[in-house]
């Protein structure tokens, strides 16, 4: 299964203006290509698709800014968002009782304070980096280290009210109890101070 190793990047943070210019470029790009998206969808010529999109953005200054493969996961997440709403108008037409209200196509960011998500997958990771137990991350100076290096899927840059989170996100193994250990579960209660269970049976 996959779970994350997290760094908290605050103001003040040597990182953070640059973590904060790659969020904010992320943005723009996010911006331009939803805007061509937005227009040939409102005026009825069909939704364009996340290869289509590629094509056009590929040599726009947005697309440009960031190193290729981030610019890609940027279009990608925001075609994620566009099936997201195709899904939920088709069963607002079938179950609209599920809903507030109809389905609205995907917004922009805001354009001064918007920021938004980065993902660096494994080939925009330096390999020499993982190597030294550090996560670095292509065309930037950013080098964090990490426990994890051998079982890194991808890093994720995600925007918060005041920080910026740094995911690694990472393979874990699943461990799974033999069925013959002795197991017991707590539950803290409200009337009750704790309920308890065993699968052994003269556990109480």
């Amino acid at each position: 299964m996959l779970v994350a190793e997290r760094h908290i990047i605050k103001k003040g943070h040597r990182f953070w203006a640059e973590i904060d210019n790659l969020s904010w470029q992320s943005k723009n790009l996010y911006n331009s290509a939803n805007y061509l998206i937005r227009q040939n969808f409102i005026y009825g010529h069909g939704y364009l698709t996340y290869n289509q999109m590629a094509s056009l953005m590929k040599k726009t200054e947005q697309y440009q800014a960031l190193p290729a493969k981030v610019s890609q996961q940027v279009l990608r997440g925001l075609d994620r968002n566009w099936q997201s709403f195709f899904a939920a108008s088709s069963e607002f037409k079938s179950h609209p009782d599920k809903f507030l209200g109809k389905p609205k196509i995907p917004g922009y960011k805001e354009q001064k304070k918007g920021r938004n998500l980065l993902v660096y997958t494994i080939q925009a990771i330096s390999k020499v980096g993982l190597r030294q137990g550090l996560v670095k991350l292509s065309g930037t100076s950013i080098s964090l280290p990490t426990r994890v290096a051998e079982r890194i899927a991808e890093v994720r840059i995600v925007p918060k009210c005041d920080c910026y989170i740094i995911e690694v996100i990472y393979e874990k193994t699943e461990q799974f109890l033999a069925p013959n250990e002795k197991i017991a579960a707590i539950d803290l209660g409200i009337d009750n101070l704790m309920a308890v269970t065993s699968n052994q049976p003269d556990f109480i």
